[in-house]
């Protein structure tokens, strides 16, 4: 899958078996984070996330949640969501079916989650069709783009403000790759969800 910031409607038709988005005419709104636990971010991002109240779902890498159990058990006891990452985060473009499988079933091993969502979100219709057989496939309509650090946060905000809609998913990373742009713009995303009558929840009813 290409990173747009907002995902193209015939994107999500072509892939109807993915989660894009939640329908509801409510204001609520679904954050994610992929990439973690990296210490030095998520213990920041968690405190953020308490701050403001707010809920969100955490796609962990099981490599990471094997380096730090600790940090991991802080996420749950947080009571966010978890959902399963991988393993190791490998582009499934360039992996074959069988390690690809084997790599979100490692991952399961460690996240204990069934919601899946593939790293890069690079994921084949092969992969794909193997996989829904056992969990849900979860993507996003909004990414936010915090791991580019050629991007200022005001521009990773930006692209979550100007497309946000009820029930849309946003993706942000708890990475150190995208740590400088996440730490700034979370708590003004945080802000604006307040103060336009948006309120965060989970992914955890989805399967």
């Amino acid at each position: 899958m290409i990173n747009w910031v907002h995902t193209p409607a015939w994107l999500k038709n072509s892939f109807p078996q993915m989660v894009w988005e939640i329908p509801t005419s409510e204001k609520e709104i679904y954050l994610t984070f992929d990439d973690g636990p990296t210490p030095w971010v998520t213990p920041r991002v968690l405190a953020l996330l308490l701050e403001y109240k707010a809920k969100a779902t955490f796609f962990c890498q099981g490599s990471k949640i094997e380096q730090y159990p600790d940090l991991f058990e802080d996420v749950k006891a947080a009571g966010h969501t978890i959902g399963n990452h991988g393993y190791r985060h490998l582009s499934g473009f360039s992996t074959s079916l069988e390690k690809y499988t084997d790599n979100a079933k490692r991952g399961e091993e460690y996240s204990k989650s069934k919601l899946f969502r593939p790293p890069y979100g690079r994921i084949t219709p092969w992969q794909m069709n193997r996989l829904k057989k056992d969990y849900r496939l979860v993507m996003w309509n909004i990414m936010s783009m915090d791991f580019n650090r050629k991007l200022s946060a005001e521009k990773c905000l930006r692209n979550v403000t100007a497309n946000i809609k009820p029930g849309s998913i946003v993706v942000f990373h708890d990475s150190e790759q995208a740590r400088e742009n996440v730490l700034q713009v979370l708590p003004l995303l945080l802000s604006w969800l307040d103060k336009n009558g948006y309120r965060t929840k989970t992914l955890e009813g989805i399967l």
